[in-house]
């Protein structure tokens, strides 16, 4: 069975899908690399006595195996970068079975085998990284790539850019002290240890509207979200795991645990309103400034009409960063890429709508890609006029992407999703058990903890303020659109670098244009992240389109403040998207157009399709692509109250405890 056909496959798990388009690039990629190679290794061989050339196909026979990739790319580009008599440690994949050939070649270069295995041919030998080349050139190798350092996929922190805020120096203690964040979701084990710390409990307060009059978790959901937000990764730790390795991203702030889904994940829209005017009532006493919503429902009323999107509103107007799970519906059941699959309330235009990334369990960023089941944009709610014609929001969304792919979160004891999908078991300790989950729902969070940290690091920014740090610090993945990656994929230490530079005194007095900056060095738009350097979109989404511009960050917007949406200055003239003059200065640029990246900032790449056509009904696709109209999602489906509550959607699902298994495992 190949991976992707109905077996889950755990992050950083070292295969290759042939038949992934990605994987055709990078072999084509390879190819060349591996073409120089070979004049390289034909001239080397036959002067080598009794070396690798030993019993070896000639060069005629090497470039036969070439397509094969046989070097990882860690790995060729270790040897290239060494000294060519520097040791290296690799793990050797024979082609058929290890025989003496193997070894007597291997010391014939000064290498030794490490270590072998009772039930496996791999061999773990080190030798020189010069004879590394020339070893899998041989033709009884199939592969050869490093021995890795063993880490689990809880890696959030660092691919994030969170790992070392709380230490580094002259930025302070960043790890959300004092912030208290919302989960509307299933409950929450609070006995779990990841919500311990300094022998503190961080779950300050549990409250239920389901109905059942309880506020654990049977259903297993609400607990791994809230363990991306603050989990402690306090677990118990071994030789081949770090204490941080399961840690939330503002592992010091406090939760509520608001529980609106019941013990089969279910909710009623009721519960989730009364659940919002809760926290509204008591959002001082817990210091609540942000929430988390990894839930959803079709999203059919246009969000001006929808009831949980004027929820989230009024969340927002209040102060509260509210984040939202895009959902799971990025894909249909043929598996052709869908649009128009936000759900509710991640259509409403004052949330962070959040997608998934996939990042393949590595920190560095170079490799994410945006899962094939994150729901895309635009929003397909709408508004019926009195002659029945639908007119559709098409606003620009989802905002951001952040890791959503198999990451490993706390598990809640006894709880649904594990026990009936026991492959999502991840982690087993003396003090706790963790278990992976996929999907938007995991993203979300992620964020939600992104923005608790901005918070610490400027307590005065507006929920506007935050979203606009987060996604004008984002970075672009290539290859991707606006309607899937937002402003791109989520930097939390350029987002605090950024709200530390933001004036403290910005009111609804100050003038549109002044100073939006403390005065210092010119802000740099870049962040290293994983000892690598990652360029800020220096965009943001508004409404249909996107505003790009250094005025953004170096002028005040009057669209920055509370009661006021990012897109209030968006005016239309003869299908142009222009700004008023009075919400947003003249020096912030409008696009025209919804670009797919380059990867570099948010107003480079190419075209996609125009902004005006979002005006309208309709929306130009690609040949196999379809258009959703008020799809249902999953994350924890929430019915609207008078409707059938169905189960997720058998896709959704699949992503939720499977990933994103069609995609290049790496």
């Amino acid at each position: 069975m190949r991976l992707g056909e109905g077996q889950p496959v755990l992050a950083g798990t070292s295969e290759y899908l042939t038949d992934c388009p990605k994987d055709v690039e990078m072999r084509k990629q390879k190819l060349n690399v591996w073409l120089t190679c070979v004049m390289a290794v034909s001239l080397i061989v036959p002067i080598i006595s009794g070396g690798f050339g030993t019993n070896n196909v000639k060069a005629g026979s090497v470039t036969k195996k070439l397509p094969h990739a046989k070097l990882s790319k860690d790995l060729l580009e270790h040897v290239h970068n060494a000294r060519g008599y520097e040791r290296v440690r690799v793990i050797v994949q024979p082609s058929y079975s290890w025989g003496k050939a193997h070894d007597e070649a291997i010391q014939a270069h000064g290498g030794d085998v490490k270590q072998q295995f009772g039930n496996l041919e791999e061999r773990v030998v080190e030798l020189p990284t010069y004879a590394v080349e020339l070893l899998a050139a041989r033709d009884d190798v199939e592969y050869v790539s490093p021995d890795r350092e063993i880490e689990s996929s809880g890696h959030l922190l660092t691919t994030t850019g969170a790992y070392g805020l709380a230490a580094t120096s002259g930025r302070g203690s960043l790890d959300g002290t004092g912030i208290g964040i919302a989960i509307f979701d299933s409950g929450v084990d609070s006995a779990h240890i990841s919500f311990t710390s300094n022998k503190q409990n961080h779950i300050v307060k549990s409250v239920d509207f389901t109905g059942e009059g309880i506020t654990t978790d049977p259903y297993g959901h609400g607990t791994h979200v809230a363990s991306m937000a603050i989990g402690s990764g306090n677990v118990s730790t071994t030789t081949t795991t770090s204490i941080n390795t399961y840690q939330g991203m503002a592992f010091n702030s406090n939760v509520v645990n608001v529980r609106v889904l019941n013990s089969q994940g279910k909710g009623t829209l009721s519960g989730l309103l009364n659940a919002v005017d809760w926290v509204l009532a008591n959002r001082s006493l817990y210091k609540i400034r942000v929430a988390n919503m990894s839930l959803g429902m079709a999203a059919v009323d246009s969000y001006q009409n929808d009831p949980a999107c004027k929820a989230v509103r009024r969340m927002v107007d209040a102060g509260i960063v509210v984040v939202v799970a895009a959902g799971n519906n990025g894909k249909d059941s043929s598996g052709r890429k869908l649009y128009g699959g936000i759900h509710s309330p991640g259509n409403e235009p004052s949330a962070i709508t959040v997608g998934a990334t996939n990042t393949y369990g590595t920190d560095a960023r170079s490799d994410d890609t945006v899962t094939t089941y994150s729901s895309r944009g635009p929003t397909r709610s709408y508004s019926t006029d009195l002659l029945g014609v639908k007119h559709y929001d098409n606003l620009v969304k989802p905002d951001l992407v952040a890791p959503g792919n198999k990451i490993v979160g706390a598990q809640a004891v006894n709880n649904y999703i594990f026990t009936n999908y026991p492959q999502v078991n991840s982690y087993t300790s003396a003090n706790a058990k963790m278990m992976w989950m996929s999907g938007t729902s995991v993203a979300a969070p992620a964020v939600a903890g992104a923005a608790a940290l901005v918070l610490q690091a400027n307590p005065s920014l507006t929920p506007n303020l935050v979203k606009m740090a987060l996604m004008y610090t984002a970075q672009q993945l290539p290859g991707y659109n606006m309607f899937e990656q937002g402003a791109g994929e989520v930097n939390v230490r350029g987002a605090t670098d950024l709200a530390k530079r933001i004036r403290t005194d910005l009111s609804s007095t100050t003038p549109l244009g002044a100073p939006l900056l403390t005065t210092g060095p010119t802000l740099t738009p870049q962040s290293i992240i994983a000892s690598q350097t990652v360029t800020w979109a220096q965009g943001i989404n508004i409404g249909q389109t996107a505003a790009t511009g250094t005025e953004l960050i170096t002028k005040y917007q009057k669209i920055y403040g509370l009661g006021t949406l990012l897109g209030n200055g968006v005016l239309i003239s003869n299908g142009v998207l222009i700004g008023n003059g009075t919400m947003i200065s003249n020096g912030v640029l409008l696009g025209n157009n919804i670009l797919i990246s380059t990867g570099i900032t948010l107003s480079e790449g190419t075209y996609f399709c125009g902004t005006g056509v979002l005006l309208g009904n309709t929306l130009p696709l690609n040949d196999g692509d379809v258009l959703g109209d008020g799809v249902m999602t999953s994350d924890g489906v929430m019915m609207a109250d008078g409707t059938t509550a169905g189960d997720y959607t058998v896709d959704a699902l699949n992503a939720m405890v499977n990933g994103d298994n069609t995609a290049c495992m790496k």
